[in-house]
């Protein structure tokens, strides 16, 4: 057998799992820990129970078990077989079992003790995919519970590696140096212009690469799509051979990338499928494009999408390294080294951003919640109810959260719940439409969002081609055949009534049943409470009801990529049970008003819709609540200055309500509400003063301390009542300084003094005190001499304290 560098690391590898039974271990790519540790394990008979390893992919896992079994001089499925969806190769003589990680998590499902099992192995852990982190929380409770002798392995090349250690129960760290050959890294020389076409400058690079050095050559592009346009842009010497390399393509041709070329130089356009795991021989120059693929869920949209993302550093560095393991290779980077130090240090975890239906239906069916497991990263707990909600609309769980027995149905089947549901209920007549749902979209970008499109390229390949001008990718579709083949014979449904590619895609997407809305096309909204809208050219942009089954997920309105047309009695026939009649006031921003309808909804849309003649003046005042909320609180001036008033004794320590702005406007449930009876319209509101409403909020006590220390009026000589502004910085009256005539002491509100504002009889200010003794002795001399002429008709006698306070003019001498 080749030395590899993993080999030094072995006796103590296996001496902490002889001593420990877990271990993690930290390995370079290129060690060769993949294909040299399962079967070091086995040689050593650490365990006399069959050895999983678990690989991310499933290209990985066939490549490894046969990697494995050609060293021991066997086929797969001897001593070394796998086990990957749609294929397998076991037999009872099989020691040394590769599989993608969801099939552990089923098999744990099946038989919690993992009867026959003595080790399991977690390859390439630091991707963090959900289903790893998921497996390795169940095997610690196994190991907890029923088996404490299961050995278990964490394995790595760019792994923090401590956290995992310390949840493993501080198992040991095992670390291979590695033994890669230097890598020449080499950067753009300044960054892409703006609008510049990832495919066209990864092609540009790709040519320089192949002009500057010898070998094959591995390039990183984020999917299949970019990798089919990149190809396309391609002109490369005649002795370079092109091949892509993606996780849908048939095996075969994924063995045909991987395999060394016989003659000239290999170029492969490869996925993150080629990063970690999966050997691609004869490399020695990586051209990384730095985009990545991840799945990413919006918990504000309910939806799941695949976003294109700048790699990590660890990522970069994993790619790096691919150019490193058969001779000094070259790296040729997509970015400049200045732009790397804003690359991010390591990927999310999945379990962190994407759809957490999968796991709560496996946490359901195990009777546990992540808080109960040991998980290095909890998921989000908005993202998981987001989740358990979805299960209960599905019938997989019950309103206590726990998994039904059709929720168990559903989670034996390798499919999301969604598609799970809708198989199980269909059976095998739903095993299309789930293949098609679950793979990206066939036909080439242009075509209409017409699922049924889709369906029918599908059914009938060449019927299709001869009438319809759209593309097909007709390797995708392939796939998609296999696929639906072997869902069909998965399900245990036999017999079921008869369902369209509508109703399907309503079963499985009953959150997702778009109402047209009312002249304003093309816009919908979704049964789920979201918005979404088509493309006004689409053939189903007037269409009454759809169900929608492919978004951009943009949050705020997501863009239709993929929906089919449903009738209202087709949905009326799948959801009878979740239809209902619902009363309703609600204020209406672009009407103004409250709004009151008596409606049949499923969910939030309405299949029928009628005004609510009879609607109870409660609900209209309830709704009219969030009209106030929508036009805010306009105080007239005489709310202003009760408010003034209660705030001013408020302030100084007495107990009375908060009445401030934000203070009235978060109760008004509590103060508002029993007044708005007839209040209804924006008009009605703004006619309302609320002064009576605030005025209830005190009780006889509050009253009566509150015009004792605070009164609302002030009377003067003639007994005239003048309201007290409390607004400013000290309680103010206005008046005519004729009112005052004979007033020898200051205005006051207990001990405080009234700021006062004498006016003139034409009722502008003539002065402003705080001291009306002081100003008689003082000021009222020269503004006497100053109004006399310009009101000649009133009083102004030379001592104001002796006159009679009055507002009229003087008599008119005969």
């Amino acid at each position: 057998m080749t030395q590899l560098p993993i080999h030094d690391a072995l006796d103590p590898l296996l001496s902490a799992l002889r001593t420990h039974n877990r271990a993690v271990l930290q390995a370079p790519p290129g060690a060769g820990k993949t294909t040299v540790v399962p079967l070091a394990m086995l040689e050593a008979n650490l365990t006399k129970g069959r050895i999983l390893m678990l690989e991310p992919r499933r290209l990985a896992a066939r490549a490894a078990a046969e990697r494995m079994a050609q060293t021991l001089g066997e086929n797969a499925g001897e001593t070394v077989g796998y086990r990957v969806r749609g294929d397998s190769k076991i037999s009872k003589s099989t020691r040394i079992e590769v599989v993608t990680e969801g099939i552990l998590t089923r098999m744990i499902q099946s038989d919690p003790e993992l009867s026959g099992v003595g080790a399991v192995i977690f390859d390439e852990f630091h991707e963090r995919s959900l289903n790893a982190d998921l497996g390795l929380a169940l095997c610690l409770e196994i190991c907890d519970a029923l088996r404490d002798e299961l050995i278990l392995l964490a394995m790595s090349a760019t792994l923090d590696a401590a956290p995992v250690a310390a949840l493993m129960g501080d198992a040991p760290i095992i670390t291979s140096e590695g033994r890669a050959f230097p890598v020449e890294t080499r950067w753009l020389d300044k960054p892409l212009a703006k609008g510049t076409r990832l495919e066209e400058a990864t092609a540009r690079l790709i040519t320089q690469a192949v002009s500057e050095t010898e070998g094959g050559v591995l390039v990183f592009l984020p999917g299949e799509g970019e990798i089919r346009r990149t190809q396309a842009l391609l002109k490369l010497p005649p002795d370079c051979t092109v091949h892509p390399l993606f996780g849908a393509m048939p095996f075969k041709d994924q063995q045909a990338a991987i395999r060394p070329a016989t003659e000239g130089r290999k170029v492969v356009l490869a996925t993150s499928i080629a990063e970690t795991s999966l050997t691609i021989q004869d490399v020695r120059v990586v051209v990384d494009a730095g985009r990545a693929r991840r799945p990413r869920f919006d918990p504000g949209s309910g939806m799941s999408r695949l976003v294109t993302e700048r790699v990590t550093r660890a990522e970069a560095t994993q790619r790096q390294g691919r150019a490193g393991r058969v001779a000094e290779g070259f790296c040729y980077r997509l970015w400049t080294k200045g732009e790397e130090g804003a690359l991010l240090p390591f990927p999310p975890a999945e379990i962190e951003a994407a759809d957490l239906t999968g796991l709560a239906v496996e946490l359901a069916l195990w009777g546990a919640t992540p808080s109960d497991l040991a998980f290095l990263s909890q998921p989000n707990p908005g993202s998981f109810a987001e989740a358990q909600t979805v299960l209960q609309m599905l019938d997989a769980l019950d309103d206590t959260g726990r998994i039904t027995e059709h929720g168990k149905a559903i989670a034996a089947l390798p499919l999301h719940p969604r598609l799970a549901h809708m198989l199980t209920i269909a059976g095998p007549q739903g095993a299309d439409m789930a293949a098609l749902l679950a793979a990206r979209d066939p036909l080439t970008r242009g075509a209409p969002v017409d699922l049924a499109l889709r369906m029918e390229a599908l059914s009938d390949l060449k019927a299709f081609t001869n009438r319809r001008p759209y593309r097909v990718n007709r390797a995708a579709l392939h796939t998609l055949k296999d696929e639906a083949k072997r869902l069909a014979k998965s399900t245990k449904t036999k017999a079921a009534p008869s369902y369209s590619a509508a109703e399907l895609a309503a079963l499985a997407y009953p959150d997702r049943i778009g109402l047209h809305r009312k002249g304003d096309a093309p816009r919908f909204v979704l049964s789920g409470g979201k918005g979404a809208v088509m493309e006004e050219s689409d053939p189903l942009a007037n269409t009454r009801l759809i169900v929608v089954t492919d978004t951009d997920g943009n949050p705020r309105e997501a863009r239709i990529r993929q929906a089919i047309q449903i009738s209202e009695s087709q949905v009326r026939s799948l959801f009878e049970a979740h239809i209902d009649w619902e009363d309703s006031c609600a204020w209406s921003k672009r009407e103004r008003r409250v709004i009151a309808r008596k409606q049949e909804r499923l969910g939030a849309i309405a299949l029928d819709d009628r005004i609510w003649k009879d609607a109870p003046s409660e609900a209209i005042a309830e709704a009219m609540l969030d009209g106030v909320r929508d036009l805010g609180i306009t105080l007239s001036p005489a709310a202003q200055r009760f408010v003034a008033r209660v705030t001013l004794i408020r302030d100084a320590g007495h107990d009375l309500p908060d009445m401030s702005q934000g203070a009235l406007m978060d109760s008004i449930e509590d103060w508002l509400l029993p007044h708005l009876s007839g209040i209804k319209t924006a008009e009605h509101w703004k006619k309302f003063d609320v002064l009576d409403a605030l005025r209830a909020r005190l009780d006889w006590n509050q009253m009566q301390l509150l015009d004792r220390l605070a009164p609302a009026h002030f009377t003067t000589p003639l007994d005239r009542k003048i309201p007290i502004d409390y607004a400013g910085e000290h309680p103010e009256i206005s008046l005519r300084l004729q009112e005052l005539f004979g007033q020898t002491t200051h205005p006051m509100i207990g001990n405080t003094p009234l700021r006062v504002t004498l006016l003139s009889p034409g009722q502008k200010p003539v002065q402003t005190t705080m001291d009306i003794p002081g100003f008689w002795a003082s000021s009222y001399a020269d503004v006497r001499k100053d109004m006399r002429g310009r009101y000649p008709k009133h009083p102004w006698p030379e001592d104001p304290t002796e006159a009679d306070p009055t507002l009229r003019a003087k008599r008119r001498k005969n």
